[in-house]
This record gives structure tokens, sequence and C-alpha cells, in this order.
């Protein structure tokens, strides 16, 4: 989603250098906490590679380096002058797959002050390129030794993050000419990486070169990094020699602007996170290296460079508005990989979607041991829900049908081996030792618990998954409806009342006044107040006389930091706001909540939420986390970034386009020819315009005045219905 301000907006290289501005933060109420954190170091995104640096670009720790693949290629990367660490002064993204860091020199002989300062310019896709230049601003020349320690491991993603390296393979290292060679067989797995540094001395493990920079002058060089993956070298996505605005990602970051919906908006807040979420969805692009040609969205970075089930449709529902594509590239792809038989230890079973999806080099670490993993009791249901979301966003119905073998099959998972013990509802409990204890979003080994703290022992029927079976079955009697079967329709839509009304039923705790998290082994209610009910809300599965007081739950001080909705209220025994996912804020989490809101016409609760989420993503410079720290606004008045958060992550990368598409109301059915609009902006975002948003093979433009008066054009085969987004609680 293209974003400019009001009147004649920047491009959208002038926006990236004015969300770097100082001055563009203080105006935007932005903090320089995310900033001087970022200085701490840097990750650099493009599809399946990733690399991890210090503040100055250097690659020595433990977790740092190039990543290709789920990989390291790189783990070491230590730029030296005459022999001397450098003084960083800064770094920045440009974009999400290039980095700019700066540093100093030690003084020169006979200066106070440094004369000579480094930059280095970093381009990732598979493969890295680093621009290095030395800048004299001495008034003699400067005579330099500059040398690039480097090292290469060759150690799995998973050995990295959990600080694994007694597994090590033996590498081989060989320097010829200008090129350094680094090869390891790790399992059934060959890799090598090559150094390209013309001009330098190479050696086993550096790369040297002896300049002369003259004196207010400048000397500089590029180092290109290539990647061979089973004999197969991969090509350089940034090659040497070539511009870095005419490599292919910046033609596809382009591409990606100039197709996406352009946001014209009053708020400066608003506009740069929603720009800073494009940018961040366009790099977490991949394609399925078993069959490329088919764009999905990784996780994220970095430890999640993959396709996973629940992270990649929850990222597509909620980023319809901006590319509908990108929801059916993840489709298609978890469909190639849908389950076909009982396998315990990957957890596979007929029908099933997978959980996440590796091509490490010992993916015997990974969950499971195997490339694919299936331990994920929501994937399933929500692969139908976003299929049948796709269609009412105006997707070919030919490519649609082609999907629905696989999305029947994901009901028949639902009936032989989601709904465990026949009671009619989703259950998880994991095949082995190996797999995931909790197989929801709140997947962490604490992550269901009662309101006392105590641990829900699995199988667990969560609150949401059944909400994501009822938005299915759902889904799949619409998707029936669109093809004339009555049949099917009238049993799937029998299937969701039924579901609906023993949902409201048995997981409605009427003294609480709010949704059971779930029921456990023994069917009892788990009766912690946290957040999973929200995605209730969002599924349409609750009562209209019960989410009243839901909607009061999920805005009150208990659950809304200020910021976000936490995961689990403050008055719960095991809430920490600063734990993963007991008491913690997770942006996509808050996103869902909002729409659900908005869907049962809570306007203003949903209007208060959404401005604070987008007043948080400010402090993190446009670019909201995986997740933060539930800490209220009114002890601390800033939200408090969670250490281990991923950044970029794609349902967080999707969330305030989210928020920004339920809060302006669209609402398509293309199939039945309309669409309903209902804005509902908080007032302190002014007016907003959103031209170009895809639904079917047009184009809406739809402009919401600071007055909160609408208009609309662009969609003349549509029946365009501008609700009272009050009117839906009795459509829920």
């Amino acid at each position: 989603m293209g974003s400019q301000r009001s009147g004649d907006g920047p491009s959208a290289t002038a926006r990236r250098r004015l969300a770097a501005s100082a001055d563009t933060r203080h105006r935007a109420g932005l903090g320089f906490g995310a900033e001087s954190a970022e200085l701490g170091g840097q990750i650099l995104v493009e599809g399946t590679c990733f690399a991890v640096s210090g503040p100055g670009g250097d690659v020595d720790g433990a977790t740092e380096g190039l990543f290709v693949r789920d990989a390291r290629v790189i783990s070491r990367w230590r730029l030296l002058v005459d022999r001397a660490r450098l003084h960083p002064l800064g770094g920045y993204t440009e974009e999400p797959f290039a980095g700019v860091f700066v540093a100093r020199t030690p003084p020169r002989d006979g200066h106070v002050e440094p004369t000579v300062l480094v930059e280095r310019r970093r381009y990732v896709g598979s493969g890295m390129r680093e621009d290095l230049v030395l800048r004299n601003y001495g008034r003699e020349a400067a005579g330099v030794t500059l040398t690039l320690e480097v090292g290469a491991d060759f150690a799995d993603l998973f050995a990295v993050k959990a600080g694994r390296h007694e597994d090590a393979a033996p590498v081989t290292v060989s320097a010829t000419g200008e090129v350094w060679t680094a090869s390891a067989r790790h399992g059934q797995s060959d890799r090598a990486v090559r150094v390209l540094a013309p001009g330098a001395v190479v050696a086993s493990d550096s790369l040297t070169y002896k300049v002369v920079v003259p004196a207010h002058g400048q000397w500089e060089t590029s180092i290109g990094v290539m990647v061979d993956v089973d004999g197969e070298e991969l090509p350089m996505r940034f090659p040497l020699g070539v511009p870095p605005q005419h490599a292919a990602p910046a033609h596809q970051i382009a591409e990606w602007h100039r197709a996406s919906p352009t946001l014209r908006s009053d708020s400066l807040p608003l506009t740069l996170t929603v720009a800073r979420s494009e940018e961040d969805l366009a790099a977490l692009r991949l394609s399925d290296p078993t069959e490329p040609g088919i764009d999905v969205v990784a996780a994220g970075a970095p430890w999640f460079m993959a396709l996973f089930g629940r992270d990649s449709l929850l990222t597509s529902s909620l980023t319809l508005a901006v590319d509908p594509d990108l929801a059916l590239g993840t489709l298609q792809a978890l469909a190639r990989h849908q389950g076909k038989t009982v396998d315990p230890l990957s957890e596979e079973e007929p029908g099933r979607i997978l959980h996440e999806l590796r091509f490490g080099v010992d993916v015997s670490l990974a969950l499971g041991g195997a490339e694919r993993y299936f331990g994920s009791v929501d994937a399933t249901p929500l692969f139908v829900v976003v299929l049948g979301q796709l269609a009412r966003w105006g997707a070919d119905p030919q490519v649609v049908d082609a999907l629905l073998p696989a999305a029947d099959a994901a009901l028949r998972w639902v009936d032989d081996y989601g709904d465990k013990d026949g009671d009619g509802y989703v259950e998880y409990l994991r095949s082995t030792d190996r797999g995931l204890r909790n197989q929801g979003w709140k997947d962490s080994a604490d992550g269901v618990n009662y309101a006392d703290g105590s641990l829900a022992q699995p199988p667990v029927a969560l609150v949401e998954v059944q909400a994501y079976v009822y938005a299915a079955f759902a889904a799949r009697a619409e998707l029936a409806g669109h093809r004339g079967d009555t049949d099917a329709a009238a049993y799937w839509a029998g299937r969701a009342s039924s579901l609906k009304r023993r949902f409201n039923e048995d997981f409605w705790l009427p003294e609480r006044g709010w949704f059971a998290v779930g029921l456990d082994a023994d069917k009892r209610p788990i009766d912690a107040l946290a957040s999973n009910m929200g995605h209730a809300l969002w599924a349409g599965v609750v009562d209209p006389d019960k989410a009243a007081r839901v909607a009061a739950r999920l805005v009150s001080p208990e659950l809304f930091s200020g910021y976000g909705i936490r995961t689990l209220a403050t008055t719960m025994g095991a809430y920490n706001p600063a734990s993963y996912h007991n008491g913690s804020v997770w942006p996509h989490d808050t996103a869902i909540c909002v729409a659900g809101l908005l869907r049962y016409g809570f306007v203003g609760q949903a209007q208060r939420v959404a401005a604070g989420l987008v007043e948080a993503a400010a402090y993190f410079s446009g670019r909201l986390p995986e997740l933060f720290c539930g800490f209220d606004r009114v002890e601390i008045p800033g939200p408090v970034p969670y250490p281990a958060a991923g950044s970029p992550q794609a349902w967080a990368s999707a969330a305030p386009i989210g928020i920004l598409t339920a809060l302006l109301g669209i609402d398509p059915d293309v199939p039945g020819g309309t669409v309903r609009l209902s804005p509902s902006l908080p007032g302190a975002w002014g007016g907003v315009q959103l031209e170009g948003v895809p639904l079917g093979t047009e184009r809406l433009r739809l402009e919401v005045r600071a007055d909160g008066t609408f208009s609309w054009t662009g969609v003349p085969s549509l029946s365009v219905c501008d609700n009272d987004p009050g009117e839906l609680a009795g459509q829920a």
C-alpha cells in the first residue's frame, strides 16, 4: 500500500528518507528508543536470505551472520583499519534488504580527531554484496591497510538459535587469486560460499587491501558473496558492477509500490507505519524453492524466514486490500504441501495444513525432524477461511475452484483427525515429545493456562480454533452458494449454525462475562481472561447478546494496555507483561480484535485500540515488532520492546493494513456483486484517501474526510452499500 501525505506526496525514496530523519520522528511523535535499539544490531532480509550484524556492521556474535535457506553461510565478517576495530557512528536501513553503516577509524598519527570515515552499504539476497567507501577528510593522503576478516561455519539455523555448535561440520577453506571459498558437507547437504574481492590479497581468514586515500578524497570497492547449495550456484540478487537500484529486489519493491493501493493521510504516524509495513511485506515475500514462481510470505526475521501455515494465512487475510495475489500464492503453496499420510513424527495427517516448511542444512533439528512439520491445530480451518475471503475479494472463480479439493480435504481433517474424541470440537494433542505441546497461536509451553496460573493439559479445544472452524463452515457454504450448489450450501450453513449454538453454550462463562480460553482434557473450561476471544468476534461465532460483555473486557484496563490488547489480563495468575504469551501485546492479535469489535458495531472501542497500536508503532520507527511488552502506558509512557521479538515479522507488518482496512469498513462480496463501506476512522487520523484497492478486475478509490463523510469511485459493476457499522451487530 503506497503511502503519501495529502497534497504532493514524496516519492517512495523520499518517504524513507523522511522516516529516517530526526525531524520527522519529532513531528510524528516518534521516539528514539527504537532507533537506539536498532543501532545495537541490524537485520536485513530478502526472501529466504537474511543478515544479522552488530552495531557497525560486523558479524562476530554468537547469533550473527549471513543466512541462506536456513543455514549460516557467513559467520565472521569483521572490518579493521590498520588492524584496529572501527568506532560505529550510526546505521539505518534504506530498504528491508539494504542497510548502511557509518564508522570512523582511530585518529591518524598527529591528529586529535579521526580523519578517515568508513561507509558500508550492504545488500542481501541469495547472498550478499557490500560496497565499501573510505573518505579522507585530512589534509594529507592517508595510507590505509583495510582488512576484512571472514569465516563460515555453515551452522544450521536452529543450532545457531539454540547456541549449539558441537555438531558443526568440518569446513574446507581455500584462497585463490581474489576469491575466498569455504565449503562443508552436513548430513546429506553440500554448501559452499565464495567471496569475490577484486583487488584484495586473499588469505585463509581475511581479505586485505592496501590503499592510499587522497586528501579530501575517497576510495571504494565492492565485495560479493555467492552461495552454492548442493551444486547449484544461487544467482546473486545484487551482482557486482550493477547499480543496486537496478537489481531485481529493487525492481520488485518498486513494482510492489506501483501495484499496491496508494494511501494519502493527514496522519503522519499512520502514513509512515503503513509505508514501513508495505516495504517489509515486500521483502518477506519468497518462493518455495521446490516450486518457484508463486510468491508466498515468510513468517518473519530472523528465525522464521520460511512458509508458516498459520502466520502466512493470517498475514494474507489482513492484507487482502493490498495484494490478494499474496493470499492466492500462500493458499496454492500450502495446498501443494497439504498432508497426505499419517506420520507421528512430523504430525502429518491427510488434509492437514502444515505448520512450517524448512530447507536447512540439518532438518533433523527442525520440529518433527523433517522439512515439513504439521503441528498446528488452526492452520487447517484457516485455509478454508482465507479461501472464502479471497473469493469475496474477487479472485478468478476458476482459480478458487482449483483450490476447493484442498479446502474439502481440510474440512475432512477437521472431522476425521481434528476432532479427536468426537465431541464436535477440534482439539490438539501432539503425537510425540518432539512436537509443540501447545498448537494454537500461543504455542509456547506455558501459553495456555487457567485463571490461577496453572497450566492446561492437552488435549485442548481452543476458543479461537472453534471460531475458525465456524468461519470455515460458513465460508464453504458461501463458496457452494456461488456455484449454485444449494445442497452443499445448506449442509455447511447447518454445520456452522449448529457449532455456533453449542459454542456459545459450552465456552461462555456467564458468571465471569467472558469466553473460556478453551476446554481442557476433562472438558472443563480453561477460565483465564485472554485475548483469544477477540478472534471469536472476528469470526462472527459470538451470539450478539454476549458481544457487548466481550468487547468491554477487551478494552478494559485488564486487557488493553493503551497500546494494544494484552494476550493475558493483568488479573490472571500467569500474567507477566514481559512474557511471550502471558501479558505481552502482539500486533496481529490486536488487529484481529479490532476487526472483531467493528464486526459487532463497537466502533469507539475499536478506534481506541487502533489508535493506540499506531501510536506504539511510532516508537518502533513505524515497524511494529512481533510483540512488545504489556506494561500499561499510564505507568510507562512508551511501549517497552520485548528483547527477543522478531522484526520484521509478517503478521505484525500486516496488522496496520488490516486495521486500516477494517476501520475503512471495506467488506466486499464481488461474486454477489456488492461491496459494503462503513468508514469509522479515529478523529486524530483526519482525512484518508485510499486509491487502487483491488476488487476483482476493478479498483476502488475511497476518500474519507476529516468530518467523517466519505465518497468512492472506480467500481461500476458493484453495488455499493454504505452501512452504519452499528447495524452489523445484528448481522453477525
